[in-house]
């Protein structure tokens, strides 16, 4: 997971929405999503509009904690305002990802 250290420190930026990945060690899911997508997803609209944050599930931060029913990983949750929004359990390919993710979108809203 090289490739995002900043991300792993768990203090990422406060935004009014973000995305959170949520990672298990050993989760080859995981590391299959960041080739796949790591690099490009800040690039796009869905990125700019929910930025990502990547959590270990082992060591979920105490702002996160109100998650709950975290069982599979990669788990990615959509915030809001301080609230869950949406959630895509599993990774099982791009196309998979950016549907589930285009629906969780169109329910947010502009401001909290």
């Amino acid at each position: 997971m090289a490739t995002v250290p900043a991300l792993w420190a768990g203090a990422a930026p406060v935004h009014a929405a973000e995305l959170v990945m949520v990672e298990a060690r050993g989760c080859p899911w995981c590391v299959k999503w960041h080739r796949d997508l790591g690099a490009i997803y800040p690039k796009t609209a869905e990125g700019k509009r929910l930025p990502l944050r990547v959590v270990r599930l082992e060591n979920l931060p105490a702002d996160l904690r109100f998650i709950k029913n975290l069982r599979y990983a990669p788990t990615f949750v959509a915030i809001a305002c301080g609230r869950e929004v949406g959630r895509i359990t599993g990774y099982n390919g791009d196309d998979m990802f950016w549907g589930e993710l285009s629906t969780i979108t169109k329910r947010l809203t502009p401001a909290c």
